[in-house]
Parts: structure tokens; C-alpha cells; sequence
């Protein structure tokens, strides 16, 4: 027999599922979009994904006069197979995440932002909905070519569990990455112009962030301090983990994506809210 509480709460769950459903369906509808948007220039993608291989053809020279000059068949607990293994996927998130920053700062400069802000949408959720269904492309297309050209020129890449835990680890980074370029794209509602701030986290994510070099390499201060920032867990994480597919590995990566997330994930939410605010009260 159903209780006079379940009578009086299941409208309320009837509405509120169809809600749900219809605010994720937005998102998604908009998501599919970007999608088919971007498979309409398969030539644009293909040629885009093709600057991985210019990436590993040095990469690969260097190494392995690096790895010859020190006659050591591991460096760092990495072998050569290894480092290139890595650095295909390093890249391979690197060139496919979305750069928003420019995005937001271009329309707060010709003035659409106060267009899509009027729109029955989050400003925030349709920027990351959009983008993720053009990362998602270029990530596909990225790992296809650049995993075809390590293949031949150091052997087969690391098993399944690699693969599998490097993909949850690569969609922690891109939002992880989305919230840096949140930020520094909601910086032009104050200063408009954002390229200096953009320019220093590219640069941050190339040196510290493993892009350039496993951080196996650095010395032991500067790896430290590398792994208590931010940028590591964007590229260096689900790289390491795709060549070392331990659980520990695995749940030191989540942990760390996950604190960061949560930390700049609020920054944003604030920054957000008092730029709206401020650009309404400077629009009247």
C-alpha cells in the first residue's frame, strides 16, 4: 500500500525528472552539433591531426641520441619505447583541447557575450559542450595518426588497461583544462585583451606540464614542484598513465585531477558570477 508522503512527493520527482532530461538534452543537442560541424571539413581535421607527425619524427630523433649517449637502455624507469609512447599522447591532448579563452575574449570585444548570455543556455555549459565535441574529434584523429607513426617507429603501443585508464584521466583533463581557459577568457570582462595570460599558461603547460619532457626527467626539486601544480595533471597524468597503467598511478592521477577540479572549478563558478555582474553593470 503506498503512503500519503510517497502520493505527495511523486508529482514532484514526475516534474522533475522531465527537467533534467530536457537541460541535458540541450547540452547534448549542442554538443552534436559542434560534432557534425567539424565532420563537415574532414579535410581540415585530417590536416590539422597531421602536425603530430612532424612532433614525433623530432622527438623520436632526439631520443634516441639521448637514449644512445647514455648507453642506458631506461632512463627515469622509461625506455625509448616508452618516452615516445608517452609523448604521442602528451601531444595527442595537448593539440586536441579547446583554446575558449580566445573565444570568450573576441566576443566580449565585438560584443556578442551580452547576445549568448541572453540565450536560454549557461554561458558556461554551452561553451564546454561545444568544445568538447570539437576535442573529441581532434583527440580521435590525433591518437589515430600519431599512434600509427610510434607504432612503426618503436614497435606496438601499451595494452588495453592503458588505453582504458588514460581515457578516463584525458576527460578529467580537458575540464581541468576548461576551467583555465574559463578563467582566463572571463579575465577580458576586465581587461579585455587576454593573449599575455594565455601565452603564460601555454608555456606553463609545455615546461611543467610535460608536454616537451616526461617529468621523470627533471631534476628531483623541480619534478616536486611540477607535480604540486595544476598543469601536470592536465598533459603529464594521463600520459604517465597511458605507459604505467598501475592502479596506484591511476588513483594518484583521479586524486590529484580531482582536488584541482574541485578548487578551480569553484574559482570559476565565483569569477563567473561577478563578471556577469559587472558586465551588466557596465551595459546599464
Amino acid at each position: 500500500m503506498r503512503s500519503r508522503e510517497a502520493d505527495v512527493l511523486s508529482p514532484e520527482s514526475r516534474v522533475r525528472g522531465p527537467a533534467a532530461a530536457a537541460v541535458v538534452g540541450k547540452y547534448w543537442a549542442i554538443f552534436r552539433t559542434q560534432l557534425v560541424n567539424s565532420l563537415a571539413y574532414p579535410i581540415d581535421l585530417l590536416g590539422r591531426s597531421l602536425a603530430i607527425v612532424l612532433f614525433m619524427w623530432i622527438f623520436m630523433n632526439l631520443w634516441r641520441v639521448t637514449y644512445g649517449a647514455t648507453g642506458a637502455s631506461s632512463i627515469a624507469g622509461l625506455t625509448l619505447a616508452d618516452t615516445m609512447w608517452y609523448l604521442m599522447m602528451a601531444e595527442a591532448v595537448m593539440l586536441s583541447k579547446r583554446d575558449l579563452s580566445e573565444t570568450i575574449s573576441e566576443q566580449v570585444k565585438d560584443g556578442s557575450v551580452a547576445y549568448l548570455l541572453n540565450k536560454p543556455f549557461n554561458f558556461i555549459l554551452y561553451h564546454f559542450a561545444a568544445g568538447l565535441g570539437h576535442s573529441l574529434l581532434s583527440f580521435g584523429g590525433n591518437l589515430l595518426i600519431g599512434s600509427g607513426i610510434v607504432w612503426l617507429m618503436v614497435g606496438p603501443p601499451p595494452g588495453i588497461m592503458g588505453w582504458l585508464f588514460a581515457g578516463v584521466a584525458v576527460a578529467l583533463s580537458w575540464l581541468l583544462d576548461f576551467c583555465f581557459s574559463t578563467l582566463i577568457g572571463l579575465s577580458a570582462f576586465v581587461v579585455e585583451e587576454t593573449n599575455a595570460f594565455r601565452w603564460i599558461y601555454q608555456k606553463f603547460l609545455l615546461l611543467l606540464g610535460g608536454v616537451l619532457i616526461p617529468l621523470d626527467f627533471f631534476p628531483a626539486w623541480l619534478q616536486t614542484i611540477s607535480l604540486n601544480l595544476p598543469f601536470a595533471w592536465i598533459i603529464y597524468g594521463p600520459a604517465r598513465l597511458f605507459v604505467d597503467p598501475s592502479l596506484a598511478r591511476l588513483g594518484q592521477v583521479l586524486l590529484q585531477q580531482g582536488i584541482w577540479l574541485a578548487v578551480f572549478g569553484g574559482i570559476v563558478w565565483v569569477t563567473y558570477r561577478r563578471a556577469v555582474a559587472r558586465l551588466v553593470i557596465n551595459g546599464g
